[in-house]
């Protein structure tokens, strides 16, 4: 049970300090571990799987994305009526006002799929930036360390880039023109309060999720899936 303990910690440690050698190869020895050196790795070769790993992943999920029902047909991602005013779009149904529900529901999602390609040149930037102590880190990381390092270097960039091609989407399709209708029909019902929602920000916000969702399945199939994995380098590195 100690050793079992003990084996785990030393798994996070590796983690951590980006597993160094020296110390920590003398003591995955002593464990009965294999050694970084063991696996036959360096470090350019990591990088460079890792980096098409990623390349192969992005590409896969922003396609997946963009297509059409990319959002609207994968109920993974579909984006939903927000909740602050889903109890407005049901009350709204009932009153025979469900086409301009649902016309919102589709301008969404349609409006995902055409500015999920946008997100391409920040993934592009941050394989750029990418140092040794990331591969690494991300190489014995869990089934989806790639994706949350990728979110956390550009989640914010895509969102912000997102915004504008969003609104503009939602213009085009109608769904700004049915939403306001929906609004302003949920507004001449008696007894009713009026309410204000930021439905631009709430569709990027909600493509950018779907987005990061799709790319996590793509890395838990690199990482799990010998079928995955197209190429040599990637059999390489994520076969050890």
């Amino acid at each position: 049970m100690q050793r079992s303990l003990f084996i785990s910690f030393f798994s996070l440690l590796l983690m951590v300090t980006g597993c160094q050698a020296g110390f920590l190869d003398d003591l995955s020895k002593g464990l009965g571990l294999p050694s970084l050196q063991q696996t036959g790795l360096d470090d350019a070769t990591i990088v460079k799987g890792l980096k098409e790993a990623l390349s192969t992943g992005t590409d896969r999920a922003v396609k997946a994305v963009a297509q059409p029902d990319g959002y609207f047909g994968n109920q993974a991602i579909k984006i939903l009526m927000p909740e602050k005013i889903r109890n407005v779009a049901d009350l709204l149904g009932k009153m025979g006002f469900q086409h301009q529900v649902d016309e919102v529901v589709l301008g969404m999602n349609r409006a995902a799929e055409k500015a999920a390609p946008m997100a391409t040149e920040y993934f592009v930037g941050a394989l750029r930036e990418m140092t040794f102590t990331d591969a690494r880190t991300i190489l014995q990381g869990g089934n989806t360390a790639a994706t949350d390092y990728f979110k956390s270097k550009t989640g914010a960039k895509i969102q912000a880039a997102f915004k504008p091609v969003i609104a503009d989407s939602m213009n085009q399709v109608g769904a700004t023109r049915a939403y306001k209708g929906m609004m302003t029909n949920y507004g001449a019902l008696p007894f009713v309060t009026g309410t204000s929602f930021d439905i631009d920000s709430y569709v990027a916000t909600k493509a950018v999720d779907g987005l990061f969702t799709m790319l996590g399945e793509e890395e838990k199939k690199i990482r799990t899936d010998p079928a995955a994995r197209a190429t040599e380098l990637l059999r390489k590195v994520f076969g050890k």
